[in-house]
This record gives structure tokens, C-alpha cells and sequence, in this order.
């Protein structure tokens, strides 16, 4: 089975390196059959020729450079639809997540799971260096979308997830092109009736440069998607549906 870890990135060049270095180290340390697809988001900085030189050196790595609006969705759904693996993980640029986390998706991928969704507030899970303000805003954002959705998961607002070809294929449309794509996959993957694994993982704040997402990506965008896809639940009956969801 085929690995695509898709990374979207502006201006990461200080942090590039690290991440993917990290993430190719300990992926094939597992033993794991891999690609890389860094999307470039208009950066303005060396992220572009950045990675052309070390693509040119990994066959394993794939650059993409888009073009047109800066948008973190937008970014992430191109890559999702250049990657060539039979399952996805979407991991950040700034070296936030972390690549044994990575390995233990990929794992759970191959236990027959349709996604594994990682929590950094359940047992075992840690965040080290989490902006309080931020902190307090994604811990009310998920209580009320576990408590609109009736879910055990705790953390739908992290990016860092993973997700067989079929799921991706299976939710879309994709509408979101913002950051609140992070809450429109993972949401319709349960809506839908993909099963999903949940295990704790580490979220480590980036060394260098600034975080893209803004305070108000909390607010309207997430909202509309996360309504959006409530009625979908609500009043679809079923029409989008997989089979039975499953929490581990």
C-alpha cells in the first residue's frame, strides 16, 4: 500500500527541510512505500527553489507550485488530487506534526480503517507551546461541534489527518477553501458512515516564521461548513451514506 502525504506551504522555507526530512526518515524507517506532494501556496519567499532542489534530489518528494488567491483549502485539494497513494495524510509545513504520529496512521490505515483521525486531548496526546488564546477558541469550537454532532471525538479542528483514496473520493465535493476544510473532511468522512480510528498524538509549535491561520477563520467560515455539512446529517437521509461508523 502506497503512502501520499500532501503538505501545503507558504512561505516555509525555513522549516521545509526539517519537516520533510522527518517525515522521510521515519517513514521508511517503518518500512513504508511513500510520496511527498509539497504544494506551494504563492510563497513569496525561497520555499519555490527550495523545493526544486530537493526534489531534484528525493524522487520520493513532488513539488507543485499554484497559482491564482492564497487559500489553505484550495492548496490541500489540489494536492489531494495530484496525490498517486492509496491513502492520504495531510500534515503541516511548520514541523508541527509529528512523523511517529504519521507512522502510526499509516498503520491503522492498513488495520483496515478508512481514516484515523489524531487527538491532541486524550490520553497520551500532549501540545507543546499552544497559544493560550488559541487554545481556549479550538477547545469551545470542538465542544460545540461534538455536541451539534454527538461525537466521542474531541479534536476535529486539526489538520493533521489520514484518509484511504476512497474517502476522499467519497466525500467530495469539497467546498471549503479556507482552513475550515480541516472540519468539512473529517466531518463528511463521519457523516458518510467511513469508519475512523482515533489515537492520541503531539502537536509541537513551529520554530520559525508566523502561523498562517487567523483568529477569524474561527468564526463564520467554520461555521457555514460545519452547519452545511449538520444539515447534510440532518436532512439527506442517508443518501451520502458508507456503512457504520466505528471509534477507537
Amino acid at each position: 500500500m502506497k503512502f501520499s502525504v500532501v503538505i501545503p506551504a507558504h512561505n516555509e522555507a525555513p522549516n521545509l527541510p526539517g519537516a520533510i526530512a522527518g517525515i522521510m526518515a521515519a517513514l521508511s524507517q517503518a518500512g513504508l512505500d511513500y510520496e511527498i506532494v509539497v504544494v506551494n501556496d504563492c510563497s513569496s519567499d525561497s520555499t519555490a527553489a527550495l523545493l526544486a532542489e530537493l526534489s531534484a534530489r528525493h524522487a520520493a518528494l513532488r513539488a507543485i507550485d499554484r497559482s491564482g488567491p492564497r487559500r489553505y483549502g484550495l492548496t490541500v485539494r489540489a494536492g489531494l488530487a495530484a496525490a498517486q497513494g492509496d491513502a492520504v495524510a495531510v500534515m503541516m509545513a511548520d514541523g508541527s506534526d509529528s512523523p511517529d504520529d504519521l507512522v502510526r496512521y499509516c498503520r491503522k490505515i492498513l488495520e483496515g480503517y478508512d481514516c484515523v483521525f489524531g487527538s491532541r486531548f486524550i490520553r497520551g496526546g500532549r501540545v507543546i507551546g499552544y497559544p493560550l488564546h488559541k487554545l481556549l477558541l479550538n477547545r469551545l469550537a470542538n465542544w460545540f461541534i461534538r455536541l451539534l454532532f454527538g461525537l466521542p471525538y474531541n479534536d476535529i479542528t486539526n489538520a493533521f489527518k489520514c484518509y484511504r483514496r476512497a474517502v476522499v473520493a467519497g466525500i467530495g465535493p469539497l467546498i471549503a477553501p479556507h482552513f475550515n476544510l480541516t472540519v468539512e473532511m473529517p466531518l463528511k468522512a463521519i457523516v458518510r458512515g467511513f469508519s475512523y480510528a482515533v489515537i492520541p498524538i503531539t502537536w509541537t509549535n513551529r520554530r520559525a516564521g508566523v502561523s498562517k491561520l487567523k483568529i477569524q477563520e474561527m468564526g463564520s467560515r467554520y461555521l457555514f461548513i460545519v452547519l452545511y455539512v449538520w444539515l447534510e446529517k440532518l436532512l439527506a437521509r442517508g443518501d451520502y451514506h458508507r456503512d457504520t461508523t466505528s471509534y477507537v
